[in-house]
């Protein structure tokens, strides 16, 4: 959804004042949000096994007054956290999730520290601002994705704005500049007959022919898309001995493209590739989703300057870095409603993310203040959108006009 006005620069007394009691609740709270994340962080919890980082996410907000719930939506770690009554609600996301083998790789320690940090400074001014804070602990980013289900089941339907902050490595750039797109995962099975290669193969169907012509197919089409277009797939069973045709091979398969229409092209390529295979082949195919798919991010372009102009203001300088290719469930939730998922660095880190170095980074000093700094721009960026009346006023506007159920359409493949 778009937000067609252009970002006020709102910095009557009011609102700097508002600010100025939320970062001064920010340094009240320093001493727990960092520990927060450094106890998630110690811990790491994989998709939807986040049992430990919910409960603390969860009882943080609970002790600040927020009418909590840990266990959600249908998820045992998704959290629900809701204070004011204000009639612009705002839908801060928290991630805990860890990966495999590495730990927090990804930083979601930060994350979940600096929506948490957000929640609390936003509940101390939201009265005055009008505002409903929701914390939306949102399980499962890295594999599995907790938000579509809890778009589906309803968690964002009442709200105006939803936003986050993910950390990255290297130096701060615009919200603009963290492009996010769509992936869709699935597999694919070929059913045939076996035989045995040398004596009888004209008994034989071979699914493992068909793999291996619908596998050539996809370099022509990967040829045929702009380089952010990806398209990668391997056999993941199926010819394991060589004597043996093999009845049955299965083709995991990733598709990646930066916007949704493309994306739904190059799929439909991708699939009638294995249809060639299979009718080759004389083989059977079938193929289904081995996660939900994730839609492109779309940074609001309003929100995405608002939340530049406070992340300067905390003292951090933007540059001309980008940062891409990789894919998030917050872009379903960016597909329903404006929406900003925008990276802050920690400093003087060259870590690459989901790679061992990365969990180191996420506990260090540098780590601990991009917790505190962008937590201090994810509130004062809401802050400027609920008193800056014609931004606050478009919000709602778009809100009122969305048709009841709308964000519950998370499925966007």
């Amino acid at each position: 959804m778009t937000l067609a006005t252009s970002a006020g620069d709102t910095t009557d007394a009011r609102t700097e004042s508002l600010k100025g009691t939320a970062a001064q609740v920010l340094r009240n709270h320093e001493a727990g949000l960092l520990e927060l994340s450094h106890r998630i962080h110690d811990a790491p919890e994989i998709a939807f096994e986040e049992h430990r980082a919910a409960a603390l996410v969860g009882q943080a907000l609970r002790d600040a007054g927020f009418d909590t719930t840990v266990g959600v939506h249908g998820l045992d770690t998704a959290v629900e956290a809701i204070y004011g009554s204000g009639d612009l609600t705002v839908a801060i996301c928290a991630e805990y999730d860890a990966l495999p083998e590495v730990g927090h790789a990804c930083g979601h320690n930060m994350i979940a520290a600096a929506g948490v940090g957000a929640a609390l400074a936003l509940a101390a001014v939201a009265d005055d601002a009008g505002l409903r804070i929701k914390l939306l602990g949102t399980p499962a980013e890295e594999h599995g994705s907790g938000k579509i289900p809890m778009l589906e089941a309803g968690a964002w339907e009442d709200a105006t704005l939803s936003l986050m902050v993910h950390g990255a490595s290297g130096t701060d750039m615009p919200c603009a500049s963290l492009w996010m797109q769509a992936v869709d995962r699935f597999e694919v099975t070929f059913t045939g007959r076996a035989a045995h290669a040398a004596g009888a193969p004209e008994h034989g169907i071979n699914a493992g022919a068909a793999a291996t012509i619908a596998l050539n197919a996809l370099g022509l089409v990967r040829q045929q898309f702009r380089a952010k277009t990806r398209v990668n797939a391997f056999v993941s069973h199926g010819g394991e001995v060589t004597n043996i045709i093999p009845a049955r091979t299965v083709v995991q398969v990733e598709v990646r493209a930066p916007e949704i229409e493309e994306w739904r092209e190059v799929k439909e390529r991708v699939l009638a590739c294995f249809e060639a295979g299979a009718l080759a082949t004389g083989c059977e195919w079938d193929y289904a989703a081995t996660e939900p798919p994730y839609a492109p991010m779309v940074q609001n372009p309003v929100l995405a300057a608002i939340w530049d102009r406070n992340l300067q203001a905390t003292g951090r300088e933007l540059t001309s870095a980008s940062l891409g290719g990789g894919s998030s469930d917050m872009g379903n939730v960016s597909q329903v409603m404006p929406a900003i998922h925008p990276a802050i660095a920690v400093l003087g880190s060259t870590a690459v993310p989901h790679n061992a170095e990365f969990a180191d980074a996420a506990v260090t000093p540098a780590a601990d203040a991009a917790i505190l700094d962008g937590a201090t721009a994810l509130a004062w960026t809401v802050l400027d959108v609920a008193l800056d009346p014609e931004v606050r006023g478009e919000l709602l506007r778009l809100q009122a006009e969305r048709p009841t159920g709308f964000t519950q359409t998370a499925n966007w493949a």
